[in-house]
């Protein structure tokens, strides 16, 4: 039993190709915001204010496993949430929300970087006035790695312009390399 042939009406293919001129924009200013903060990592940023709230729950949340694990919670929890991010994005197959969220690694690990340099010197301003502990100060002094303060927070820094090269490397390859299509 045949009847007649069926027609289909296509359905049409919407590509949004203008979209990763808009990414590859994205990224280039991202990473040109990027090698702003690379050049001055010690200046205060739009992102820092939140980075301080991680940074500052980072103490709460790890204080249970101990005090060394709690001091080192700070910086720790503010790496680790933009990096959780950056994971969750690429995990999902959104690669390049995974570069763009590396971004924000690169920002903290810069930020990082700063306090790790200033143990010795202790010249920061910290949130809790003159009587707060300065975590790196306290960490590096505990493990006997105060004198090697200024090379740690260079490592450090070293690791944020990796991720900073991923974020602008990745940004420009996914700008190009995805498309996005509605069907």
């Amino acid at each position: 039993m045949t009847g007649p042939p069926r027609t289909t009406t296509p359905v049409p293919r919407l590509s949004l190709r203008r979209l990763h001129y808009g990414r590859l924009a994205l990224t280039i200013l991202v990473g040109l915001y990027g090698l702003v903060c690379a050049s001055n990592p010690g200046a205060y940023r739009f992102l820092d204010s939140v980075d301080l709230v991680f940074h500052e729950a980072g103490h709460m949340i790890f204080w249970v496993f101990g005090e060394f694990i709690g001091i080192l919670g700070g910086s720790l929890m503010q790496v680790l949430v933009p990096l959780i991010c950056t994971v969750h994005f690429f995990w999902n197959g959104l690669r390049w929300a995974a570069t763009f969220t590396s971004f924000w690694v690169a920002q903290n690990l810069f930020n990082v970087s700063v306090y790790i340099k200033d143990a010795r010197a202790r010249a920061l301003p910290l949130l809790g006035g003159e009587d707060t502990v300065h975590d790196w100060h306290w960490l590096l002094n505990k493990m006997h790695l105060l004198v090697w303060d200024q090379t740690i927070g260079n490592l450090v820094y070293a690791l944020g312009c990796i991720a900073l090269l991923v974020c602008i490397a990745g940004g420009v390859y996914y700008s190009l390399k995805e498309t996005l299509t509605i069907d």
